[in-house]
């Protein structure tokens, strides 16, 4: 299938009501009477429809999609590709529990994904789940089941899921934790890669291991080969492959979280890939199935050795998610992951040039389809954020004044071009103060 062959029917972006309008408003209220005030919601979109990179709200206004769900829709909204496995899969069998029973489309997506490995993890196993904190929350176990240790380790900036177990591994933001007591212990953080610092091996080696566990003591390492939420920060090189280096040396599991990462959005089918670093389990998510609820946990063979019982789940590897996700991989095994390499090297290039020219952007970073750019301060993030919505771009923060572009993988470089020409627009209203 050509990327020509992607939804094109709406086009982007057109701005016809203020915002949010009529309808949506409406929709607003009737949200906000009656669902959970945790949700945290950014701008005030109603979605209505999508079409490949393009959103509509149900007001009629159309938007250029760079959030893609969280890099969640990987193919794009309503792939025909995709919609049509969704389709035939519901017709065929809606649920069955992979807890108890067989089905052939989970024996197919777990043999492709076991195959996806990363040359060098030898045979693999694969667990499906529901989620990315889903995912790692079986990671978790496992490494303990297999190591027979109680600690382990992450990196301050992570995110790693919002349950009380991914939650110890998670230290993005002070919120997640406040209020909830104490969470899984022996859990502890390192600094992630900044140059001209001691983080990663070195701070484990030099800080943890003396001072607070002995390796010993350590089941894994959880680590995403590019931070997310923390900045969409990329580690420089030989950074991973010195937490491979250290994880060998005592015994401990190298855990590569991959849910927002992986499935081509870096242009590999992996991002630890791009390293040649091969883990021991990798946890994915996000853009698995194109926007049904799917993530997965692969490990090596030798690892995945747990009795019947041991960790299971009644809507994991749903029949219409697997049947989804099988699709996507025939996408980003297709074309989709060298696209997403082509398009985010115009990204990559039309930020930095426009770094030149405005001074509101003080950084700009990433791989493929998953690219960052700070700003002078967090407030010039939320403005600038806010500044793209109202001109029919979709973006999200992260980090500390950071913006994060994830657009589906079948974006074009038009609308590559367009979403520049945006950015451009919106920093200029920024720094003039015209933040509408």
């Amino acid at each position: 299938m050509s990327l020509t062959d992607a939804p094109t029917g709406l086009l982007a972006p057109h701005i016809v009501t203020e915002l949010p309008g009529p309808n949506a408003r409406v929709v607003i209220a009737q949200d906000e009477r009656v669902s959970s005030p945790s949700l945290t919601r950014v701008y005030p979109l109603v979605v209505k429809r999508g079409d490949g990179v393009v959103l509509e709200d149900v007001d009629g206004n159309r938007f250029l999609d760079f959030n893609a769900g969280i890099a969640v829709n990987a193919a794009g909204h309503a792939h025909p590709v995709v919609n049509a496995a969704i389709h035939a899969q519901v017709d065929a069998c809606l649920h069955y529990c992979s807890s108890d029973f067989y089905h052939p489309v989970h024996a197919e997506l777990c043999e492709r994904l076991a195959a996806s490995a990363p040359a060098g993890m030898g045979p693999s196993r694969v667990f499906l789940a529901n989620s990315g904190t889903e995912a790692v929350e079986g990671a978790l176990k496992l490494a303990r089941h297999f190591t027979k240790r109680p600690n382990v380790i992450a990196f301050y900036g992570a995110f790693h899921g919002r349950s009380l177990g991914s939650l110890s591994l998670t230290s993005s933001k002070a919120k997640y934790r406040s209020g909830f007591g104490i969470v899984t212990p022996g859990s502890y953080h390192a600094p992630f890669a900044f140059d001209g610092q001691l983080t990663g091996a070195d701070y484990i080696e030099r800080v943890l291991f003396r001072r607070m566990t002995e390796p010993g003591d350590v089941a894994a390492i959880f680590v995403e080969p590019i931070q997310g939420e923390g900045g969409y920060i990329v580690p420089p090189a030989g950074w991973l492959q010195s937490l491979r280096d250290l994880c060998d040396r005592h015994g401990i599991l190298l855990v590569i979280d991959e849910v927002q990462s992986g499935m081509g959005r870096t242009g590999a089918m992996w991002a630890c890939e791009h390293d040649e670093v091969v883990p021991d389990i990798i946890t994915a998510g996000k853009g698995l199935a194109s926007g049904l609820p799917l993530a997965a946990l692969i490990a090596r063979d030798e690892i995945m050795q747990w009795a019947p019982g041991k960790h299971g789940s009644t809507f994991g590897g749903n029949p219409v998610a697997c049947a989804a996700a099988l699709a996507t991989l025939d996408l980003v095994q297709g074309e989709l992951a060298a696209n997403a390499t082509a398009r985010g090297d115009q990204l990559l290039a039309g930020l930095r040039s426009l770094q030149t020219s405005q001074p509101l952007i003080t950084d700009v970073r990433g791989r493929g389809l998953m690219i960052g750019f700070d700003l002078t301060d967090h407030d010039a993030a939320v403005a600038l954020e806010q500044a793209c919505f109202r001109r029919g771009l979709l973006v999200l923060t992260c980090g500390e004044r950071g913006i994060r572009l994830a657009p589906p993988l079948v974006v074009t470089a038009e609308q590559a071009d367009t979403a520049l020409s945006i950015i451009a627009d919106a920093c200029h209203a920024v720094v003039d103060g015209a933040h509408a």
